[in-house]
């Protein structure tokens, strides 16, 4: 359990989830240069818990990122306590990467009768660095954070490998660059500390490499316990996936929703939009005949199968196999607009058999759930997420989730265990969980309790899964993008709204979150090809 009885929080962060945490900690009122400020005034105050500051020579080496904006605040603050501090950006001015590291550069290039900041180029190059650390008392690391993907390329490596030769203390801000984040791996050189000073908690990196991080200090920056359990933008930038000019459909996923019946088809259609929606390249619907006519009449963007069964029975899970779509697509909804009979529990069992056999990812919804609370968890390991809402969660464990919400989280948890999946259970506070972490969505409105808004959802969370994002990151971004939509909806409707209306202006709750995105465009982007399906796909859907 963590502060305020809450659990289910990592004690490690991977490099994503530190940057999504942050950007969460900016949404919630926390701005990004007060989160600098106390990180680089954390890494002063490590550094004078080490040796006497008075007359001491520090040398800071800095990137353009936001770790340079660290630095450059430690520079001030250690100048501060009597410390002659030297600081190098490795790069120019104009590459400083945002306005709070910009700020504070230009408040070190005022302090010059303290502090000496000056540019690579203006040093003298690599040899210069090096003479300066191995004449410092203090070498300080601001060069990469988290964002570092490979080896050091020059004259990164050259500068790292300077800092090193230093005789005196070595301090890394939030790692060591060089190294991992994630992984604590080292491609050829790192910088090799004495002290690594990291934020807010450690990278799962620094535990895995003790010898090049040295001593782990943990700063507590101000980031607020909500930044880490409400999911927020951070969690949305997460799963973003631009759209590069060369990428073809294929590249954004492909998406299968098995469902409707005599009684509804409307559900699988909602659900197939909303993985449009989402970003995939192709949503499928496989219905029977008694639905699949009424979801070809929704939309031509949907590719409808129809199954020529009333129901989704054995004989149309049969129908599936020997049209091959098990095989051509990256995730299946199963579940929406199911109905519930023994017929279609009997389908629903041979078709998850089908789906698990094929290692797929999956996620089953509506009257799926009912239908695996008669099966019990499924035959062999499976990348699944289960969206219940209440009377779904009784039907799977036997009594309602709890009204509060630390104990509904709890009850999710034991769900997400017993099913070896991740579980969004849909509420006033929808709760994410994959048995260890927990987040909770507090988007949306009363509005929302109308049908077919769970529809949308679930193609929200699948179409982000089918392009790429884990089960569990998917299904954050997914509630509260859903949430978020139905935000929308409400402040133009009044709760007078239906789940079309709400799948009408997902793409405006999506383009609100493109700025937050933006920084990752680049890690993410799309590798043409990544998903190799053949063009049979369009022969016989229509």
């Amino acid at each position: 359990m963590h502060r305020l009885g809450w659990a289910g929080l990592s004690e490690e962060l991977s490099a994503d989830e530190a940057r999504a945490i942050d950007l969460n900690a900016e949404h919630l009122g926390v701005p990004r240069g007060l989160l600098m400020e106390n990180a680089g005034r954390s890494v002063a105050e490590a550094v004078c818990s080490k040796l006497r500051l008075q007359g001491a020579r520090v040398l800071i080496a800095a990137g353009a990122g936001n770790k340079g904006g660290d630095g450059f605040v430690a520079a001030r603050h250690l100048a501060g306590r009597g410390a002659e501090v030297t600081v190098v950006l490795v790069g120019s001015e104009a590459e400083l990467a945002s306005q709070e590291a910009k700020m504070n550069w230009e408040a070190l290039k005022n302090m010059d009768l303290s502090v000496t900041a000056v540019t690579l180029s203006q040093v003298g190059g690599v040899e210069a660095v090096s003479r300066m650390a191995e004449e410092a008392d203090v070498v300080v690391d601001a060069l990469v954070g988290t964002g570092l993907r490979g080896g050091l390329r020059e004259p990164m490596k050259g500068v790292v490998e300077a800092l090193n030769r230093c005789r005196g203390l070595k301090v890394a801000i939030d790692v060591p660059t060089g190294l991992d984040p994630d992984t604590g791996e080292v491609a050829g050189s790192a910088f090799k500390a004495h002290v690594t000073v990291t934020m807010h908690k450690p990278k799962r990196g620094l535990s895995r490499s003790p010898d090049w991080v040295g001593e782990v200090v943990v700063a507590d920056i101000g980031i607020p316990l909500e930044a880490e359990v409400y999911v927020g933008p951070g969690d949305v930038a997460l799963i973003a996936k631009p759209r590069r000019p060369d990428t073809h459909k294929y590249d954004y996923g492909v998406v299968l929703i098995v469902g409707g019946s005599p009684l509804y088809a409307g559900a699988p259609a909602l659900a197939a939009m909303a993985a449009l929606k989402a970003g995939v390249g192709l949503a499928l619907v496989a219905a029977p005949s008694s639905a699949a006519p009424h979801i070809k009449s929704f939309s031509p963007d949907l590719i409808v199968y129809d199954l020529r069964t009333e129901w989704i029975d054995e004989e149309a899970a049969r129908r599936i196999r020997e049209l091959g779509l098990l095989g051509r697509v990256n995730v299946v909804i199963l579940g929406p607009g199911l109905g519930f009979n023994e017929a279609t529990v009997a389908g629903f069992k041979d078709l998850l058999a089908e789906v698990a056999g094929r290692g797929l990812r999956a996620l089953i919804d509506a009257d799926g759930l009912k239908a695996l609370s008669k099966l019990g968890p499924p035959p062999k390991p499976l990348d699944l997420a289960l969206t219940p809402h209440g009377g779904e969660f009784k039907a799977l464990m036997g009594e309602e989730p709890p009204r509060g919400l630390a104990e509904a989280a709890e009850a999710a948890r034991k769900l997400a265990l017993k099913y070896g999946s991740v579980v969004l259970l849909k509420g006033h506070r929808s709760i994410i969980t994959d048995g260890s972490r927990v987040k909770v969505n507090r988007t949306g409105n009363p509005g929302m309790a109308v049908g077919g808004v769970g529809d949308v959802l679930s193609g929200l969370a699948a179409g982000f899964m089918a392009q790429g994002a884990t089960t569990f990151q998917a299904c954050c971004a997914a509630s509260y993008i859903n949430g978020r939509a139905g935000d929308l909806a409400a402040a133009e409707r009044g709760y007078h709204f239906t789940a079309s209306d709400l799948l009408n202006v997902v793409p405006k709750a999506l383009r609100e979150l493109e700025p937050w995105a933006a920084g990752y465009a680049e890690r993410t982007a799309p590798r043409r090809g990544a998903y190799k399906l053949v063009e049979a796909l369009l022969e016989g859907g229509r």
